[in-house]
């Protein structure tokens, strides 16, 4: 087995990986109550290599694949933004897992993150993956998400809230630096491209929030609990009516006033992993871009 960067062309042999190993992960750990595990739609599929090429050419000393004689095996992509290290994503491909292939990989993406005085990563509910973040000395905190029927009856009237534009990404990047201790650099760039961007800069405080392909929530970041309270309002109000609004850790409670006034179902599942840090608030953080 060979440990060897990642290059564009790897690309979609390693998204195959990425979802083989989800969709296997999420088929084992199903509640008897949840949804039926689904693999990822062509829609979903784009946009999670768009991003992967972004990390590619932006750190491509973050991004990894595990080879043998069979094709890839594994995949793990990170990046570096100021003094923070993230890891997007981290696979093995179903049947391979506990083989040895993991933490050389995971180490070689780690590499990438000397230096950097903090560290990030939203983690799955995997014990052997959670394993290898604790023993790499991360603490975990567990994530919850919220999810169900949106009750819009209760949506209060939202303003100071306006579309976003490539000249809020100064204005981001502060709130970025106050909440995780970077900013999101060029990854702002990604994901105005490819999601909708809300912006509230008034007086009393300053946030944005982005809303994904699918319409809900995908990151929030802002100077108080007021304005990222009326941020996450005014994307459930935009969202559709089956709302979800995932990532999110005990330091965020303003996000469980809004999802149960919302009448919205509150679950648990994974850990936003942190080393050298503490949770963000108030902040959203996304599964990938952190």
């Amino acid at each position: 087995m060979q440990i060897r960067p990642m290059t564009l062309a790897d690309v979609p042999e390693a998204e195959r990986i990425s979802d083989e190993g989800f969709f296997e992960l999420d088929s084992r750990t199903r509640r008897l109550d949840g949804p039926e595990p689904q693999r990822r739609s062509d829609p979903h599929r784009e946009v999670w290599m768009r991003r992967t090429r972004h990390f590619v050419e932006t750190d491509p000393g973050g991004c990894w694949v595990a080879e043998d004689e069979t094709g890839l095996v594994g995949m793990a992509t990170s990046y570096r933004r100021e003094t923070l290290w993230c890891l997007a994503t981290y696979a093995v491909l179903p049947g391979r897992q506990g083989q040895g292939i993991g933490k050389p990989l995971m180490a070689a993406a780690m590499s990438h993150g000397r230096g950097c005085t903090r560290a990030m990563l939203s983690a799955s509910s995997d014990t052997r993956a959670v394993r290898v973040y604790h023993q790499a000395g991360f603490q975990l905190h567990p994530q919850m998400y919220l999810t169900g029927t949106l009750d819009r009856s209760a949506i209060p009237t939202v303003d100071k809230v306006r579309e976003g534009t490539a000249s809020d990404f100064e204005l981001m990047d502060s709130l970025d630096r106050a909440a995780r201790g970077a900013g999101h650099g060029p990854d702002h760039e990604l994901m105005l491209s490819t999601w909708r961007l809300l912006v509230s800069d008034t007086s009393t405080g300053s946030g944005y929030a982005y809303l994904n392909e699918r319409g809900s929530l995908a990151l929030l970041a802002a100077s108080n609990r007021r304005t990222a309270t009326r941020l996450l309002w005014a994307a459930l109000a935009d969202g559709p009516d089956e709302a979800t609004i995932s990532h999110v850790t005990g330091a965020n409670q303003w996000v469980l006033d809004v999802g149960f006034a919302a009448r919205l179902a509150l679950h648990q599942e994974g850990y936003l992993a942190l080393r050298g840090m503490k949770p963000p608030s108030p902040y959203v953080h996304n599964g990938a871009l952190l």
